[in-house]
C-alpha cells in the first residue's frame, strides 16, 4: 500500500510538471522548469528574436510606467453569448489587476481567441488573450506567442510577476515563491475559478494571455500571478472549447480604480 501511496503522489508530480508547461507562452509542449536556474539560462541563450527581445524589454519597463488597480474592480466577459462576471482584485495584484483592467478598457481582448483550453486527463485552464488572433489571416497553431503592442510607443508591455503571500502586505515581484524562498500559500490562490496570468520562462514576461483554472491548481501557487476569481458563470468558462473567443469584455465597475501612469 505504501508503495502504491507512493506511485500516484509521482503520478499527479509528473501531470503537475507537464500541465505547467501548458502555461508558457510560445513554448513547446515539453517546457523546461521554471526554478531550475541553469534550465532557464540554457533556455534564454537558445531564444529566437523574437523571444530575445521579449527578454530584453522586461528590464525597461519599470513599474511606474505600467497601469495599477487602487482596489476592487468587476469585469463581464461574454464568451457564446453568455456572460462570465470576474472580481478583480487590485489590493493584492494591483499590476496585474490594472494591467488586465486597461486592456479590457481598450477592447484589446474583444474577439480574441481561447488557443489553449486543457480539460484531459483533467481539467486544467483555458487560456487565452494573445492579440494576434485578432488577425483572421493569423495561423491559429501560432497563438500562444503575442503580446499587448502599446500604440503609445510600439512596443510590447509586460508587467513583473507580482505575487503577495499571504498575510503580507506588498506583493513579491519578479521572482517565484520557490526562487524567493517563500513556503506560505499566497494571498490569492489557484482555486476553482481563479483568473491569472500566462508567461514564458522568464517571472517578468506577461503582458496579455491570461488562463481560467478549471479546477483547484495548488501546485501552481507562487509559481503565476492569481489577479481575480468568476464569481458567476463558471459553467460558461467549464464549456469553453479550443477555438472559441470572446465576443466582449467591458468593466462593469470599479473602473475608476484604475490608475495610469
Amino acid at each position: 500500500m505504501f508503495n502504491a501511496s507512493l506511485r500516484s503522489q509521482g503520478s499527479r508530480l509528473l501531470l503537475a510538471v507537464a500541465l505547467m508547461g501548458y502555461l508558457l507562452m510560445g513554448c513547446a509542449q515539453a517546457s523546461p522548469s521554471l526554478t531550475d536556474p541553469e534550465t532557464v539560462r540554457e533556455t534564454t541563450e537558445a531564444t529566437t528574436p523574437a523571444e530575445t527581445g521579449t527578454i530584453t524589454a522586461q528590464s525597461s519597463n519599470p513599474m511606474s510606467e505600467l497601469p495599477r488597480l487602487a482596489g476592487p474592480a468587476t469585469v463581464v466577459m461574454t464568451v457564446k453569448g453568455q456572460p462570465i462576471t470576474i472580481a478583480i482584485d487590485g489590493e493584492a495584484a494591483p499590476i496585474t489587476a490594472g494591467n488586465f483592467v486597461d486592456l479590457v478598457q481598450r477592447g484589446v481582448y474583444d474577439g480574441l481567441m481561447f488557443h489553449r483550453v486543457v480539460t484531459q486527463p483533467e481539467p486544467f485552464v483555458a487560456q487565452g488573450g494573445d492579440p494576434q488572433g485578432k488577425d483572421p489571416s493569423f495561423p491559429e497553431s501560432r497563438l500562444g506567442t503575442g503580446n499587448f503592442v502599446n500604440p503609445d510607443t510600439g512596443k510590447p508591455r509586460y508587467i513583473p510577476l507580482e505575487i503577495t503571500p499571504a498575510g503580507a502586505s506588498e506583493p513579491v515581484y519578479s521572482k517565484t515563491f520557490p526562487d524567493a524562498r517563500i513556503s506560505g500559500p499566497p494571498a490569492l490562490p489557484h482555486t476553482r475559478g481563479a483568473i491569472a496570468m500566462a508567461r514564458s520562462q522568464m517571472p517578468d514576461s506577461a503582458s496579455s494571455q491570461f488562463y481560467f483554472a478549471l479546477a483547484d491548481l495548488a501546485f501552481l501557487d507562487g509559481n503565476y500571478a492569481v489577479f481575480g476569481y468568476v464569481t458567476e458563470g463558471m459553467d460558461v468558462v467549464d464549456s469553453i472549447a479550443q477555438g472559441d473567443r470572446i465576443d466582449s469584455a467591458i468593466v462593469t465597475a470599479g473602473a475608476e480604480n484604475l490608475q495610469q501612469p
